[in-house]
């Protein structure tokens, strides 16, 4: 039995979310996602509470899709009510970052500036050498950030590049002279 798929989603106020046949639709004042589940789970949706079943036809295959729809869910719930954000840190002298209307301008120790396009529902912003990334979706928040640390990912001997916050680089000892 997956614990995950067991527990049922508060549905907090100031976000509708309905039914239409196997597709769910969020909703609130500016935002809307679905969630297309082809069938493979039972939904409820009742008293401000949605809570995913199994489908007995589906056998094993159900049980996989149970926990997965539920976490989809509850993340389009949070995306929607509160967002998601992950925060980028770059280290490296002469390494910056300029937000340039809807272009991420790089400067990571090329002889070119790379230009990132920022995608629609991704906010950026930047504050000395910290990009903050926001968003309502947590798929896409990831992707983004992953896609701009590989631009620079932080190199194990000085630590230079672009890494996660909360990432801990594991550091080399560099070369030794002879004696």
């Amino acid at each position: 039995m997956s614990r995950i798929g067991k527990q049922a989603i508060a549905i907090p106020k100031g976000l509708d979310v309905s039914l239409d046949g196997t597709k769910l639709i969020f909703k609130n004042t500016k935002i809307q996602k679905e969630l297309e589940t082809y069938n493979r789970v039972e939904i409820s949706l009742a008293d401000g509470l949605l809570s995913f079943g199994l489908k007995e036809s589906q056998g094993l295959k159900a049980k996989a899709f149970w926990g997965t729809y539920r976490a989809l869910a509850n993340n389009i719930v949070v995306g929607l009510t509160s967002g998601f954000t992950k925060q980028l840190e770059i280290n490296g002298v002469g390494y910056k970052a300029a937000i340039k209307g809807k272009v991420l301008e790089l400067s990571l120790g090329y002889s070119h500036p790379i230009n990132y396009d920022i995608p629609d529902g991704v906010e950026i912003t930047l504050d000395k050498n910290i990009l903050t990334l926001k968003g309502a979706d947590k798929q896409q928040i990831g992707q983004v950030a992953s896609e701009i640390r590989s631009f620079r990912a932080p190199e194990p001997y000085k630590g230079k590049g672009i890494k996660y916050v909360d990432e801990v680089i594991m550091r080399k000892a560099g070369k030794t002279a002879k004696k």
